[in-house]
């Protein structure tokens, strides 16, 4: 079948642009796709169904442009192919309890319990605060006969057949005793976790080695110990610890473009506080902080256990972000580490926006990092705004400079195109003046060296020759018949027209004088007893 030019081709209707959206909500990931002429409140109605939660109480979170309306329609917000956000629900706790009906358990949820825990061989006491819907393993404590508003607990190692069979091993059961009437919390084993795990004992009993060498002479070979122990106890699903001194990490975060810049999130690990393992595992860990922290964060660790280390921590913190971090550092006491704290840099000095404590929820911790960075946004906009109009100065600087030099270049080219032309015509007018200096006495010489002129009366045989210049003046002499034609060559010469540049001609018959012998006689070139000659330039 013939392509016919008159019917216009057919047009196929435009596919619409499909978004990819990587959505977390504590420990799930959901993919959703939709095309970019649906809404937020579209993304939420899908993530309703698949999380069940309800849209009212869900926050999304993660948009470059800042916090949406469910209205808003995702064309607008030119998003890129993929996108990934995040589910926040303050208002719903991290896991509902089963034994309470569901009026009471919310009021409990909302209720703050403090936990007295008392450690006997140590002779220790933690005293720890708590939402009543933060969780041991599966059970919130609202929910599994804790004594509101106070509560208290002990610990203690319990002696097994296995312990006494295995004396090497160095992590027994931890026996936790309740003060409650009954025994819902007798044993913390009864929820499948180690006390070891959940309230940080293993400092003294379960751990074999330091997150960080005391006294490392290097702070990156502290870092490369600290991210190794820090791996084998918790995976390696973790932020990635920038490897190097703080000073190296603050310099990676806050001195590079603007647009480059990022926060800097120092972790201070404690293995003395009972909230250390539980914040690594549950919080260090959650595949949402680690991706967060990841695109936005250079985290650096250091470990405060030893004293030793802990004093050089703050040495390091009062030479870079000065005696104010240092002091707030020393406030904190053992029991409310682990610490992060988000620290922005600042034209004249670092600011630290947040000390996020140990005792937190994913949520509360993605919330308060999420702040973080709406705080260091703004600023980073200004910075690049000022950037980019500083880097323009100094570009319109750059180009005038530039053109600046040109213009000198192009002055100085000139003026020495224009010394060396008039001293080239210096050289010229000089070589010009010696060779009319040379002609002149070489005419001279030949005008001094010429025979005198014959008398007519002489008796000889005398030529009288007439020779018309190219001017059309006349010249006019007589000579001895015998002279040589050599003198009469002079003689013109000596009247400034020598035998290289000019040729004596005849008039009739129409001679070259000058090619005869120079030493043929005025008679032998038939030039007696008269002639008229005249002298044409040689080509």
């Amino acid at each position: 079948m013939g392509f016919h030019p008159s019917l216009p081709p057919l047009s196929l209707p435009r596919q619409p642009r499909m978004l990819n959206f990587h959505v977390e909500y504590r420990t799930r990931a959901i993919e959703v796709v939709l095309e970019e002429a649906s809404t937020v409140g579209d993304i939420k109605q899908i993530l309703e169904t698949e999380l069940q939660v309800p849209v009212s109480k869900m926050q999304l979170k993660g948009w470059k442009s800042g916090d949406v309306s469910d209205s808003t329609v995702l064309r607008s917000l030119h998003l890129p192919k993929n996108t990934s956000l995040y589910v926040l629900t303050p208002d719903i706790a991290p896991c509902a309890g089963t034994s309470l009906s569901s009026s009471l358990q919310q009021e409990s949820l909302n209720q703050n319990y403090l936990l007295v825990i008392t450690h006997r061989e140590a002779q220790r006491e933690y005293s720890l605060n708590f939402p009543g819907s933060r969780t041991v393993q599966e059970m919130t404590l609202a929910s599994c006969g804790i004594t509101y508003p106070c509560h208290r607990l002990s610990v203690c190692r319990r002696s097994s057949p296995a312990s006494a069979l295995e004396p090497t091993e160095e992590c027994t059961d931890v026996h936790m005793v309740s003060d409650s009437e009954g025994d819902d919390f007798e044993d913390a084993s009864e929820f499948g976790v180690d006390e070891c795990e959940i309230f940080g004992m293993g400092s003294s009993s379960c751990r074999k080695s330091p997150m960080m060498p005391e006294n490392s002479e290097n702070e990156g070979d502290a870092l490369l110990h600290f991210t190794a122990e820090f791996s084998s106890r918790y995976g390696d699903c973790h932020p990635v610890f920038y490897i190097g001194s703080l000073e190296a990490a603050s310099q990676e975060a806050f001195y590079g473009k603007a647009r480059d810049r990022k926060l800097l999130a120092i972790y201070l690990h404690n293995d003395d506080s009972v909230l250390s393992n539980v914040f690594c595992s549950q919080m260090m860990c959650a595949d949402s902080i680690v991706s967060y922290l990841s695109q936005n964060f250079i985290t650096w660790a250091w470990d405060v256990t030893k004293e030793a280390n802990k004093a050089r921590l703050l040495t390091m913190c009062t030479r870079h972000f000065g005696s104010v971090v240092a002091q707030t550092i020393r406030t904190y006491k053992t029991d409310q580490f682990p610490l992060l704290l988000i620290v922005m840099g600042k034209r004249t000095s670092n600011e630290v926006l947040n000390v996020i404590q140990g005792n937190t929820t994913v949520d509360e911790l993605m919330m308060r990092l999420m702040g973080a960075m709406e705080i260091f946004t703004a600023q980073q906009q200004e910075d690049i705004r000022d950037e980019d109009e500083r880097e323009a100065r100094e570009m319109v600087k750059r180009e005038q400079d530039e053109a600046y030099r040109l213009s000198l270049e192009a002055d100085r080219k000139k003026r020495e195109a224009q010394e060396r032309e008039e001293a080239e015509q210096v050289r010229q007018e000089q070589i010009r003046k010696e060779q009319e200096e040379e002609r002149e006495a070489i005419r001279l010489s030949l005008e001094q060296a010429l025979p005198p002129e014959p008398s007519e009366d002489g008796g000889e045989r005398i030529s009288k020759l007439r020779i018309r210049t190219p001017s059309g003046e006349f010249l006019e002499r007589r000579f001895l018949g015998t002279t040589r034609l050599q003198v009469l060559f002079d003689f013109v010469a000596s009247k400034g027209y020598p035998s290289d540049e000019f040729k004596l001609l005849t008039t009739f018959p129409r001679r070259n004088i000058t090619q005869l012998e120079p030493s043929g006689t005025l008679l032998e070139a038939k030039l007696f007893p008269q002639e008229t000659l005249f002298l044409e330039a040689k080509e």
